[in-house]
């Protein structure tokens, strides 16, 4: 398995012969407004440029878009993932989006989904906490996870944009991940707290996830994020999970 982060939330994930692109934002950097109610929405997204080039990024055999919100699915991607590229999402909802976008090769995340010996599993998430929900849930929507099993590797859990709470904590439990990939930039909605993990929750999933190596992801690349990568290295050495905790910058790969 390698994980190489791109940018954001997005990932090249080589995983059992295949290559995977989870969550494409793909834009210039500040070729979008900031989130507006977000925290630091003068800025404009992303706010870093790719360190890879298109050809590298689009040379996959799939993609996964785990929800539709333009931080995860831009629409630079729309405009330059090949339209009959196979794309997995997370509902029928967002299917029928992307297909309305162009795209004529599109599946459903089930409890079990089979791809060329690959089994993908749809896990839930929160993207935020009940008070957040409540106060703006149908802009923050639907989200998920995804669990990747084959018998030649080990097990990666893909956590998604959630916060720490109990449909995580079951995840960590019932699949037993030896890598868990953690979208923990801290994103912040003013009034409302954190919608993404915090460097607390990375402290959760470490303490309840004991033999999986964590990777931070969804950093330092969007407005409202406001957890650093120095932030985090620091807090991970100070609270002795660097054994266990990798914190990526753009381009950068790891294998396991």
């Amino acid at each position: 398995m390698k994980i190489t982060q791109v940018r954001n939330a997005t990932l090249i994930i080589e995983y059992a012969g295949k290559k995977i692109l989870v969550d494409p934002m793909l834009a210039e950097k500040g070729a979008y407004p900031g989130f507006e109610g977000t925290a630091n929405s003068d800025k404009r997204n992303p706010l870093a440029d790719l360190t890879m080039t298109m050809d590298e990024i689009l040379a996959v055999d799939a993609l996964i878009v785990t929800h539709l919100h333009p931080d995860h699915w831009d629409e630079a991607a729309k405009n330059l993932v090949p339209k009959d590229k196979l794309i997995f999402s997370q509902n029928q909802d967002d299917a029928a989006a992307i297909q309305a976008a162009g795209f004529s090769n599109t599946r459903v995340l089930e409890q079990n989904t089979e791809f060329d010996g690959i089994t993908l599993i749809k896990t839930p998430g929160q993207h935020g906490t009940d008070q957040a929900y409540a106060m703006i849930g149908e802009i923050l929507g639907k989200v998920c996870g995804v669990v990747f099993k084959h018998k030649d590797e080990k097990t990666l859990y893909l956590a998604g944009d959630t916060i720490w709470n109990g449909y995580v904590e079951e995840n960590l439990k019932a699949y037993q991940p030896d890598v868990v990939v953690l979208n923990c930039g801290d994103a912040q909605v003013p009034g409302l707290g954190s919608i993404i993990m915090n460097k607390e929750d990375v402290r959760k999933v470490h303490g309840a996830a004991p033999q999986a190596m964590l990777v931070a992801s969804h950093m330092e690349a969007v407005n409202h994020s406001m957890l650093s990568r120095q932030e985090l290295r620091e807090y991970s050495e100070a609270n002795g999970m660097t054994d266990r905790l990798l914190v990526p910058n753009d381009g950068e790969a790891n294998t396991f």
